[in-house]
């Protein structure tokens, strides 16, 4: 396949000169299909999303089976992927799910807290501070096997049983993540009602709280058409690190209203115009996820995905 029409790369002021694209569809994406994905095609996905120039992937999760039957393949998954020469984050829900990544010498994890109370009874049967205390021995653990740990934190913006979510109370705890040992945090807008004010003041608060852009991610969902304009605002405020998903794949399973999350190849379009170096060939990236498409039995929700699969028709 060969790109054409790209868009001519304008920058603007004041934007980082390059975004690391923390790519979640092997795992985020998969994980909401409504049949099991073959376990080497999900190995074939991610080395393919290698071979594209992205350098975090997230692999799995070392979740229950019961809970995310779709990944009950990790300990057969991982060793295929291991070899690679990028990141590949697994998601731990707890201690026993450390001590399966930990076997498999993952160097790379993630545990997935809430900012709301009902959203962490529906997901963790827990409440946010139940959950965080979970989480603690998790992160130390990890850390004292000198791994990477990634924070996430869904409904960061609205909640649907909640509805707006204040973000003192986010910040609250995001703190709690980065104070138990956390590298890295990840803001989830679960199911896509944030906007650019919401996302820039949640941004600004978490300064403010000691938490610089550095060490935050951003994890957009397009229900209402805003991720990338959420995006934009994050990167504007010193976020340089992107969750996104190759060819919009997924949603999330404890929130129904959640539809997929940005697609990977509708971000690297934005970030080309605007001069933002990623390093992934995009080329690659939507044959990646045609192929993917292919493999699911349906097309792409990803708009470039679409429009440039339809050039070479």
């Amino acid at each position: 396949m060969t790109v054409e029409g790209l868009p001519m790369a304008v920058p603007a002021a004041g934007l980082p000169a390059r975004v690391r694209i923390h790519e979640v569809g092997a795992r985020d994406g998969l994980q909401n299909e409504k049949s099991t994905v073959p376990t080497e095609v999900k190995a074939e996905f991610v080395r393919r999303l290698a071979d594209a120039g992205l350098t975090t992937i997230e692999a799995t999760s070392f979740v229950h089976p019961k809970w995310v039957p779709q990944l009950a393949d990790a300990e057969q998954l991982f060793p295929l992927v291991a070899g690679l020469p990028v990141d590949l984050p697994v998601l731990v829900p707890n201690e026993r799910g450390l001590d399966r990544a930990l076997s498999l010498h993952a160097t790379r994890v993630a545990v997935f807290a809430s900012a709301t109370e009902s959203f962490a009874k529906a997901n963790l049967n827990r409440t946010v501070d139940e959950a965080l205390a979970m989480f603690e021995p998790v992160v130390t653990k990890a850390q004292a096997q000198d791994l990477h740990v990634r924070g996430y934190l869904s409904m960061c913006f609205g909640d649907p049983w909640e509805g707006a979510v204040p973000v003192p109370q986010v910040v609250r705890v995001c703190r709690a993540l980065v104070d138990m040992g956390c590298d890295e945090l990840s803001l989830g807008d679960t199911i896509g009602v944030a906007t650019p004010g919401h996302v820039t003041a949640l941004l600004a608060a978490l300064e403010e709280a000691g938490i610089p852009a550095a060490a935050v991610g951003v994890h957009f969902h397009d229900t209402y058409g805003q991720a990338l304009a959420n995006t934009y605002a994050a990167l504007q405020h010193g976020v340089t690190t992107v969750d996104a998903s190759a060819g919009g794949l997924g949603g999330c399973p404890y929130a129904k209203s959640a539809t997929g999350n940005l697609a990977t190849e509708d971000l690297v379009w934005m970030l080309r115009g605007l001069g933002i170096d990623t390093g992934v060939d995009l080329d690659r990236l939507v044959a990646t996820s045609a192929w993917m498409a292919e493999q699911l039995g349906r097309p792409s929700p990803s708009r470039t995905v679409r429009a440039l699969s339809h050039k070479e028709q």
